[in-house]
């Protein structure tokens, strides 16, 4: 790839739109912009991707976006894997039981092939790739960002040792959850409180593992998550309770949730796991939502995890921020760049992230909390669900939270799932 040179004749360089952040949210959106002909400046904070075990799973809704904006090849043809079915292994729903109520999504939403699974760093660099292609100016290992909105507005930074800045029509910030364009105008996070810690890691050393097949389920004292990465990979995540934290810490940490896996009675794969190496690093973030109600500001827009992020158990992140490029980046294509023009987008991710959010909730207290009683709960809700078809919420995590009728996210329905 290209990197853009910056230097003496680049310090005010100009362009229709700067986007901070050139992770996938970033680079989608340089990609979009600039096949409508726009000038785009792209800054990004890392001098390549990184494993920070994120963003590996988009659910089919997502897929769906991805497909809208003309980007869905791109990652196929880059080693990008459909995850077909969703089998519930679980200890009320152990082998043979969990593959006879398996999920096949394309019945569930056919406009796709199911959730699509890649590697985040890959995803980055391929997206990037095809941005730099269409004449985005990329500009990696940056610092002392300095966002200045307003009706003029502007992004000073530092790069070698030059301090160079750059004007725009529109700064959008796809920074991440740390943004530091969010920080720097000062938009307040309302934020859930934490209840758990998820952790993630990639190993290969799997090569009979179903490249179709995911697996959500809860045992003991750990819910556990397997999705497909391609080859003989998969990445495992484990979701544990705080008081846990020492066991996925410290030196044995990757060691230990390979043993994890491997001591898991409703899982049939476990001995695979067991088998295998750890290719990457493990991380684990508490999960929580966090979002800003208005994520914009004069001549500033945020989106993805700048602009707040659902509670990571449900793997919503790259769902939301692809419909978060797709409905800014329609604004910006029709002309539109003050602030009263992304009053839909924010109207929009405003409810998106509440029927979210409350289904994250619920799936949390299903999945998340663990002993006999947190066991038998999951079992007569699960039942409640899939067997009396009452309404939830929880489709909204596959086919999108637009396509669930508004009563499945009401009190009254999350009281009535978990009446005793």
């Amino acid at each position: 790839m290209v990197e853009h040179e910056v230097g003496r004749d680049s310090q005010n360089s100009h362009f229709d739109i700067i986007i901070v952040g050139g992770g996938i949210a970033g680079s989608s959106l340089a990609i979009v912009l600039a096949r409508n002909g726009l000038a785009i400046g792209v800054l990004e904070r890392d001098p390549q991707p990184v494993d920070r075990v994120r963003g590996e799973f988009m659910a089919p809704w997502g897929v769906i976006e991805l497909k809208k904006l003309g980007l869905l090849d791109l990652l196929t043809g880059a080693g990008g894997v459909f995850s077909r079915r969703n089998v519930p292994y679980d200890e009320n729903m152990p082998g043979e039981q969990a593959l006879a109520n398996a999920l096949t999504f394309c019945n569930l939403i056919p406009e796709v092939e199911g959730a699509l699974c890649m590697g985040h760093p890959a995803m980055c660099r391929v997206l990037a790739a095809e941005a730099e292609r269409l004449g985005v100016t990329f500009v990696r290992d940056i610092e002392d960002v300095e966002v200045k909105a307003g009706a003029r507005p502007a992004v000073a930074f530092s790069h070698d040792g030059i301090r160079s800045e750059w004007q725009t029509r529109l700064v959008v910030g796809a920074d991440g959850r740390n943004s530091v364009v969010r920080r720097q105008l000062a938009m307040n996070v309302l934020a859930d409180p934490p209840h758990n810690l998820l952790g993630g890691m990639l190993v290969d050393g799997v090569p009979e593992w179903p490249q179709e097949m995911q697996v959500i389920g809860t045992e003991g004292r750990i819910h556990f998550l397997v999705f497909p990465q391609g080859d003989d990979r998969v990445r495992l995540y484990l979701c544990y309770d705080f008081a846990d934290k020492a066991l996925y810490s410290g030196a044995n940490r990757k060691s230990n949730l390979i043993g994890a896996f491997a001591r898991l009675r409703c899982l049939p794969q476990a001995s695979m796991i067991a088998a295998s190496r750890a290719i990457g690093p493990f991380n684990s973030f508490s999960n929580e939502d966090r979002w800003v109600e208005d994520p914009t500001a004069t001549g500033v827009v945020l989106i993805g995890d700048a602009a707040g992020h659902n509670d990571p158990i449900t793997g919503q992140g790259l769902s939301i921020a692809l419909r978060d490029v797709r409905l800014v980046s329609e604004i910006i294509v029709a002309g539109g760049y003050d602030r009263l023009s992304f009053r839909p987008y924010v109207a929009e991710r405003l409810e998106r992230m509440r029927r979210l959010r409350i289904t994250a909730r619920l799936s949390a207290k299903l999945r998340a909390e663990f002993g006999e009683e947190a066991r038998k709960r999951r079992a007569i809700v699960l039942r409640r669900i899939f067997v009396d078809r009452m309404p939830a919420p929880s489709a909204a995590t596959l086919i999108g939270p637009d396509r669930v009728p508004s009563v499945n996210f009401e009190q009254a329905t999350i009281d009535a799932l978990l009446a005793p």
